[in-house]
């Protein structure tokens, strides 16, 4: 059994404060089932055409405050060929108003771009030093965050290898009509 973090937020936070810090995020799941989604992803699934939990603006203004501060978000989102309808929405209603704040996200997507050897597990890298692992049950619910020092080189060629053929996910997005809901009414 991993030795979880009392609080990921204050790993992170104690490691990213400062102008040129960068943190990046590995993600690779097909569905999350997190309570920062604050009911948003239920109100995907109705037919509504914006987040609105509280949640979702403090990450927003957060996003904001980091680029103002000369810090760098980034995002790999790793998507599967037949995409969920958990990455359709984090793509509607996450990652694309994350860019406009500030964050910058790629998506490989399997059989579309070429997905380098990967890591079995979701993870943030904080400049390039520092590395939480995550860990999920069966159902995408999160179970905690455990440091993983002697996983950096591999995460750190990992994120390299996505980077350099990723593509950035408005684009991929603009490129995907097919993909995108259809609201009627």
């Amino acid at each position: 059994m991993p030795e979880y973090l009392p609080s990921l937020g204050q790993f992170i936070l104690e490691r990213y404060a400062r102008s040129g810090d960068v943190l990046t995020r590995m993600e690779r799941l097909r569905a999350y089932s997190v309570a920062s989604d604050g009911g948003d992803f239920d109100a995907w699934k109705a037919g509504a055409l914006a987040p609105t939990s509280p949640d979702r603006a403090e990450t927003l203004e957060d996003l904001r405050l980091e680029r103002s501060n000369g810090q760098t978000r980034r995002r790999v989102r790793i998507l599967s060929s037949e995409l969920s309808d958990y990455e359709r929405y984090s793509i509607e209603f996450g990652y694309l108003q994350n860019v406009a704040a500030g964050e910058d996200v790629r998506i490989l997507r399997a059989g579309e771009h070429p997905v380098p050897q990967l890591l079995d597990f979701d993870y943030w890298l904080i400049n390039d030093r520092d590395l939480a692992r995550m860990h999920y049950d069966a159902h995408g619910v999160f179970l905690g965050a455990e440091p993983a020092p002697r996983l950096v080189r591999e995460a750190r060629r990992e994120i390299a290898e996505c980077w350099e053929v990723a593509e950035p996910v408005a684009s991929w997005w603009h490129r995907h009509p097919e993909l995108h809901r259809q609201l009627t009414g």
